[in-house]
């Protein structure tokens, strides 16, 4: 039999060794490559609403912008339905490729968990956080021939007539539907939830007085505000919004400290390459930062203020510790 001597088996190691950092290296090198290529094809913004919405505004601006810069088409495809489930377990169980992108909302991320009894997806945990996107006021509008003009008044109207009149919103779970139920604790009343797929469907039966009062994005219903057909009585931010001054706090007209925010997210699946993630961060920042887009988003009620992967799950954390709470005081579970 032939031996080896002690120096050709450290020979022998030394070439093991040497040839698998190299294989190590060339993989690396070649999931960098592909992660770098990025993008290849096109990219789908899944909005968890029906068109016409802040969500569905934001997605189309991001996919404005980017298919420009990137040369690739950018679709933005609404999935409504189970107040944004629809739409976000798509994107949940998407690959982590960067080619599936979700328009993330508080009620996705922060309600919607405590709310529902089963939900397919875990709106924290499968998800990798990409940038804020941008924050609106909720606004409650109610029908003109209610004969209201205040707040107060809305308030004294309600508990003269308890469960008589309605409010609608966007869907169950959204934090329009989360703004009415703050709304019913912290004022003492009882009014019932009329919940829709969307505005689109919500708006008219205010309009036509089926439903009494709802809790809208500022940005969706401005228009109509502005143009006389429905009538604000206060914002739900503790300012102010700079697109409607005139439009008075919940805070200031008896209920301090009310405070119920609509925030919108970019998120892509669980486990996305950080290499992506940090491309589609540079790349809404670069969008949002942009003077013409700023001012276009803030005069339609939109405040843009992208930021950090590492923010965006600071505050998603801290919106689900609030809403949790709401939920629990409300009442209120569903099943999905």
């Amino acid at each position: 039999m032939m031996r080896v001597s002690r120096m050709a088996k450290r020979l022998l190691l030394v070439l093991f060794l040497s040839v698998t950092m190299l294989t190590a290296q060339a993989q690396a090198l070649t999931k960098s490559s592909a992660n770098n290529s990025w993008p290849k094809q096109a990219i789908r913004i899944i909005v968890s609403f029906t068109p016409g919405g802040a969500p569905d505004i934001l997605a189309r601006v991001l996919a404005e912008s980017w298919q420009q810069s990137l040369g690739v088409p950018v679709l933005v495809e609404n999935r409504p339905g189970y107040g944004g489930n629809i739409g976000a377990d798509i994107v949940a169980k998407s690959e982590p490729d960067g080619y599936t992108l979700l328009i993330g909302t508080v009620g996705i991320h922060a309600i919607n968990g405590a709310l529902y009894e089963k939900i397919s997806f875990d709106p924290i945990n499968d998800f990798t956080p990409i940038s804020f996107l941008a924050s609106t006021p909720n606004v409650l509008i109610v029908n003109k021939q209610l004969g209201v003009n205040s707040l107060h008044e809305l308030i004294q109207l309600a508990k003269a007539k308890p469960n008589q009149l309605t409010f609608g919103s966007s869907g169950v779970g959204t934090s329009l539907h989360m703004s009415g139920e703050l709304f019913k604790e912290m004022a003492g009343i009882q009014i019932r939830h009329i919940p829709y797929k969307g505005r689109a469907q919500s708006l008219p039966d205010l309009v036509s007085g089926r439903i009494s009062m709802l809790f809208d994005n500022l940005s969706s219903s401005l228009p109509l505000i502005k143009a006389g057909e429905v009538q604000a009585l206060g914002v739900t931010t503790l300012k102010r919004s700079h697109a409607a001054p005139e439009i008075p706090t919940f805070a200031e007209q008896g209920l301090p400290g009310f405070e119920a925010i609509s925030w919108f997210s970019l998120m892509a699946p669980a486990n996305l390459p950080p290499s992506i993630q940090k491309r589609l961060n540079q790349l809404t920042r670069r969008t949002l930062n942009n003077p013409d887009v700023k001012a276009r988003l803030l005069a339609g009620g939109l405040e843009p203020n992208p930021g950090s992967p590492k923010e965006l799950s600071k505050l998603i954390a801290q919106e689900s510790a609030k809403w949790s709470r709401v939920v629990l005081q409300s009442g209120a579970k569903l099943e999905q």
